[in-house]
């Protein structure tokens, strides 16, 4: 099976883009593995599949699967990447677009100088919905690990997040945390870790851990969660520039009932093909 695809990436999250409107791939989990392996495949953070639409009112669907094949609800980095392709390989003309995904509906926005608007939806803060085993909901939660308690807050959005406010993010032990958190059994099918640092009311520092994959440059849906939970503690203003190893985000949430909207760059790396 001959594979066409485009590498791009979102602030240093990267992904391996395939096009199957054009072609027809099935690939099994132990392919995706084996495609994310960064020494002997192709290396991505997570696989896009771009597919057409399902529904009347929509114009694409597309699927994330993780680098260990796993098949998760959005990526917030990987829609800024997927407007960017289907724009560049002229699939559509729209500047504004409603696509498919396994977390809910995603509109898009495309700006000028490769940078994209996502409207993330509203954030679901029921702990059934990541799900998150709790008696009751609240802002925030004890998390007891080994060696020590965290306090956390969960936000569904894009797929499942537990954040945890430090005080200095840089050195934060946070694969140690991370893949603790991930594989907590009160998080019976995973969650990713993010760890928040509060700079100043506008603005925040964070680094993630994302299930199936590991530490990451950069996550949409991370930032997206570890702003909502931050303006629930009153941390956080209503807009709110995030940096990430990779880069910035620009974050706006009105608050509850309201939509997350997240806007960043997308870049296209390269074109290549692959025979499996």
């Amino acid at each position: 099976m001959l594979i066409h695809f485009t590498k791009m990436h979102g602030l240093g999250n990267d992904f391996m883009v395939v096009d199957q409107i054009s072609q027809k791939v099935r690939l099994r989990p132990e392919q995706v593995r084996h495609l994310s392996d960064r020494n002997l495949g192709v290396g991505f953070d997570q696989l896009l599949i771009i597919e057409p639409p399902t529904r009347p009112d929509t114009d694409f669907c597309y699927r994330v699967f993780n680098a260990d094949g796993s098949e998760v609800e959005s990526s917030g980095n990987g829609a800024r990447c997927f407007a960017i392709f289907v724009q560049e390989k002229r699939l559509t003309s729209k500047k504004t677009l409603r696509v498919e995904t396994a977390g809910g509906l995603l509109i898009l926005t495309l700006n000028d100088s490769n940078q994209v608007t996502v409207d993330m939806g509203i954030p679901r803060l029921n702990p059934d919905d990541l799900p998150f085993e709790t008696p009751a909901q609240a802002i925030s939660y004890p998390l007891q690990l080994t060696q020590q308690q965290l306090t956390i807050g969960v936000v569904s959005i894009g797929g499942p997040h537990a954040i945890t406010r430090v005080d200095d993010v840089i050195n934060a032990p946070v694969h140690a945390l991370g893949t603790a958190i991930e594989n907590h059994p009160l998080f019976p099918r995973r969650v990713n870790a993010g760890f928040l640092q509060v700079i100043a009311r506008t603005q925040g520092r964070l680094r993630v851990y994302e299930r199936g994959t590991g530490e990451i440059l950069s996550s949409g849906t991370g930032a997206a969660a570890a702003m909502v939970y931050g303006r629930l503690q009153g941390w956080f203003d209503s807009r709110v520039e995030m940096q990430l190893p990779g880069g910035i985000l620009q974050l706006e949430w009105l608050g509850e009932g309201h939509s997350v909207k997240l806007t960043g760059p997308a870049q296209r790396v390269f074109e290549g093909q692959i025979y499996l």
